[in-house]
């Protein structure tokens, strides 16, 4: 490594510091502030100790030649109350920092972790679909409750140990010898070197490690969660899968001790070293002591110096080495909350057309996902005017749900372009685009919360407790079981927690439903919006649908044909293009694909 890179090096180190040092204060700048402050009273507080303890000696010591005068007596009272004093202080500042650090580390816990919520919710949906960025998410979420705490600790550490360390050095050792202060870089500087050293080493070995846990996580998830239990016990998959996740873990174990086995082989070596010293120095201050060249008092306080002094040049360095360490861990914390929007929003948003006058338009639309070999969608053209309903049939891969993910903009096509009302989507803002459509995806979100707040997540921008929850309810056909319900709209849904009650799959549709009908929106999507329902319950469900989608532009996306026989427009996409397009009456009568496809549907109900 030249010249140039170690000071880049220098710099990226600093600037990652100094970073980590504003999160923590903007997370709690009081408890911070105060946590430094003790440090400085905890630097001070042993060298008052030192000479307290020198002076009480050498009191004593006097004083076995002979009585004690009443001066002398009074003096030893206050030395010894002031000795005790320091350490009722050095008590009470230890037991508040405790008390300062839990309290500092629960603020910046909490203050990192709506920093990651915040970005996880920036971020877009490309990132999601992304092994990369699951692994990256994997480590910021290990290290951020911590982290950057540790790294204002270590401050901390490195202010009071190195006060500590000056006073020590410049009135004690300086007074007696400066070898002393030598001795303390030669024996501690080996053991910094190899925790620098080790500190490298497992922060590259957690890059490498973070797939390994998240399939470990990946086999807990399905030997413990809920979705799988019924097939885990059919198929017998439990010993499989348990096996897997132990032969990894086993694989994780074994490297994590051999770390563990040549760091603590490192520190007995140092930590050996240091004694040998210590009380080398220890033989050279009793020889002194014995030529009287030293008093007692001096013999006890340069011994105490001399052994504290190297104690906090260990804590130093230690120090040194743990926000080395700390530093490079963080950097996955700002891996994740670097990442940039891979959708750039206009410096001038448009307002999205409210109402709708010529609709939603799909021109000559192109797509392939990152890193894909062929595009999903190709030369996809077709519209949906105000108040038509627009149903999109197809196999399963087709690209169906990648034309909702492009209508949301969760996703920019890599050819031609989707406009409302003439308008490119990329020229609206994406929150306001989003707001103005309603959508129920096929893998609808069960929310294990009360019913009423199943709702109202579909619009949040009314009051929680406003009675259009009860209305969309009613109008998806969900209000009826709700009221069954143990609590009715207060009653928890789901069995994830204690008092929540579980709905079956068409319940928990109907309350997707309900959160989509509570947006009053321009453009409704709907994913296979009753393919949990049966006949009877389908037909209400559309019926009152058909109500409420008057003058808005719907997409219909569903496998069940008898459902988008409503459809004013049906569009058939194969291989992610559009096949053929026309009513439902025109494509039976073509006798193409579609109506194949319909006939063998219809068969089975005959």
């Amino acid at each position: 490594m030249n010249f140039t890179q170690s000071i880049k090096r220098v710099l990226q180190a600093a600037a990652d510091l100094s970073r980590a040092v504003r999160m923590v204060w903007s997370g709690a700048a009081g408890w911070t502030a105060l946590s430094l402050g003790l440090s400085f009273v905890q630097a001070g507080l042993p060298i008052a100790g030192l000479f307290l303890l020198k002076t009480i000696i050498n009191a004593v010591v006097a004083a076995g030649k002979g009585a004690l005068t009443p001066d002398q007596f009074h003096r030893l009272i206050l030395l010894v109350a002031g000795a005790l004093l320091v350490q009722l202080l050095s008590a009470l500042c230890g037991s508040l920092a405790q008390v300062v650090s839990e309290a500092q580390s629960e603020r910046v816990t909490g203050h990192m972790e709506k920093m990651l919520h915040r970005k996880s919710v920036e971020v877009d949906l490309e990132y999601y679909e992304n092994p990369a960025f699951k692994n990256t998410y994997h480590r910021a979420q290990q290290e951020a409750p911590f982290r950057p705490t540790r790294i204002v600790f270590g401050l901390a550490q490195l202010v009071r140990s190195g006060l500590s360390l000056l006073a020590i050095s410049g009135v004690v050792f300086f007074s007696f010898h400066w070898i002393f202060a030598a001795v303390f870089l030669l024996v501690a500087l080996p053991g910094l070197l190899v925790r620098l050293h080790q500190a490298r080493k497992m922060f590259d070995w957690q890059i490498e490690r973070t797939p390994l846990e998240r399939r470990v996580e990946y086999y807990n998830w399905i030997l413990t969660g809920s979705h799988h239990a019924k097939e885990n016990r059919l198929f017998n998959v439990g010993p499989v899968l348990r096996d897997r996740a132990a032969k990894i873990r086993h694989g994780l174990n074994r490297r994590r001790l051999r770390f563990a086995m040549h760091r603590v082989t490192g520190e007995f070596i140092t930590q050996s070293t240091c004694a040998l010293v210590m009380f080398g120095a220890f033989g050279v201050l009793a020889f002194r002591a014995g030529s009287g060249a030293l008093s007692v008092g001096e013999l006890v306080m340069f011994y105490q110096a001399f052994q504290r002094g190297l104690g906090f040049f260990q804590e130093f360095l230690t120090a040194v080495a743990g926000l080395y360490e700390n530093n490079l861990f963080v950097r996955n914390i700002y891996a994740f909350l670097d990442m940039e929007a891979t959708l750039p929003e206009t410096p001038r948003p448009r307002p999205v057309p409210h109402p709708l006058r010529r609709g939603v338009c799909f021109e000559n639309v192109r797509f392939q996902y990152r890193g894909a070999s062929r595009p999903c969608l190709e030369d996809v053209s077709l519209e949906i005017g105000p108040g038509e309903v627009v149903a999109l049939v197809g196999e399963n891969g087709a690209g169906k749900s990648t034309l909702i993910k492009l209508l949301c903009r969760m996703y920019d096509p890599t050819g031609g372009r989707i406009t409302i009302d003439g308008t490119d989507l990329r020229e609206f803002n994406k929150e306001d685009l989003r707001r103005a459509i309603s959508v129920v995806f096929q893998d609808f979100v069960q929310y294990q919360l009360p019913a009423r707040d199943n709702i109202w997540l579909g619009n949040i921008s009314l009051p929680a407790d406003t009675a259009a929850i009860v209305r969309s309810a009613h109008a998806a056909g969900a209000d009826a079981f709700i009221r069954k319900l143990g609590a009715g709209y207060d009653t928890t849904l789901g069995n994830l927690f204690e008092g929540g009650e579980e709905l079956s799959v068409g319940q928990w549709q109907k309350i997707a439903l309900a959160r989509a009908f509570l947006r009053s929106t321009e453009i409704i999507i709907l994913d296979e919006p009753t393919s949990a329902l049966d006949p009877k319950s389908e037909f209400e469900v559309f019926e009152k649908f058909r109500q409420l989608a008057t003058g808005r532009s719907t997409l219909l996306i569903s496998h069940r044909l008898s459902t988008v026989k409503m459809a004013d427009r049906i569009y058939v996409l194969n291989h992610g293009r559009i096949a053929e397009h026309g009513t439902h009456e025109d494509l039976v009568r073509r006798g193409t694909d579609y109506a194949d496809l319909y006939n063998t549907q219809a068969a089975s109900y005959r």
